[in-house]
């Protein structure tokens, strides 16, 4: 009979664990899943770019009835096994991979020194395609799909014309598109405008891509000087750029110097000459 009462008991007390309640820090409970306030909060968080106006119940409850969609969609997903599938495991690991990095970036950043102002007028004036002489400029382009003959290759780098890349991509049969689109320099990386500014005027220049190129040249160029009450916050976010780049680039030098990395054969990188 003791032995009886026993396993009752514990059999009560393990149901009753199992039935989770919607209290206290958890806001939700969707087939026993808990969703907490701490969720809840990063939802919002999430949804508003950290900028909630307020704190409305309605803002929460609808924050909240995403959060639960999602749980129901996740646990379906769980039903099916796609959680064990190695397509999941491996981006899985890709993703906790990113957030770790992340988070490590973050905390190093937090104890950073802050750009003083002598370093952000600095900053402003060696990028004047983002800051005083910032142009919005007008773009020609030629598109089309990348020629696989090395010689046609090269004598389109060697074009100083729109008009001598369509003569060529035409003389070879290829056809292309044209297209005539605007562009702030502030887009360009520091380093790619410097080499635009020193093509001649009317000088095209060639962009590759994965299967296509793009042609362009410049054909007008609209002055759009960044406002003296953006150029501060908009060179403190570069330098803070730059910071977690050479913080990144460093830590892994150093990373990489006192590793242990063993390739299998065919895999290694390419030796240098």
């Amino acid at each position: 009979m003791r032995q009886r009462i026993i396993t009752t008991i514990l059999i009560a007390l393990a149901f009753a664990s199992c039935q989770k309640k919607a209290s206290g820090q958890t806001v939700a409970v969707v087939n026993g899943q808990e969703i907490t306030a701490a969720e809840l909060n990063a939802e919002i968080a999430a949804d508003t770019n950290g900028n909630a106006a307020e704190d409305s119940k309605q803002l929460r409850n609808a924050a909240l009835q995403k959060v639960i969609d999602r749980k129901l969609v996740v646990q379906q997903a769980r039903k099916d096994g796609i959680d064990k599938s190695p397509e999941f495991l491996t981006q899985l690991n890709r993703g906790t991979d990113d957030l770790l990095i992340n988070m490590l970036i973050g905390k190093r950043l937090g104890t950073a020194q802050v750009p003083t102002p002598q370093q952000i007028s600095d900053l402003e004036a060696s990028r004047p395609e983002m800051f005083a002489s910032r142009e919005t400029w007008t773009l020609s382009q030629i598109i089309y799909p990348l020629p696989k003959d090395p010689a046609v290759k090269a004598k389109l780098n060697a074009t100083k014309t729109l008009d001598e890349v369509a003569q060529i991509l035409t003389s070879s049969g290829i056809q292309f598109t044209r297209n005539t689109r605007k562009l702030d320099t502030a887009m360009f990386p520091h380093a790619i405008y410097q080499q635009l500014e020193k093509l001649a005027p009317g000088e095209p220049f060639i962009v590759p891509g994965a299967d296509k190129g793009v042609a362009s040249v410049v054909t007008a160029r609209e002055p759009n000087p960044t406002p003296a009450d953006q150029a501060r916050p908009l060179a403190l976010q570069v330098l803070r750029r730059e910071q977690v780049d050479k913080f990144v680039q460093d830590r892994v030098a150093a990373l990489r110097a006192s590793a242990k990395i063993e390739y299998q054969p065919g895999f290694g990188p390419s030796a240098t000459k």
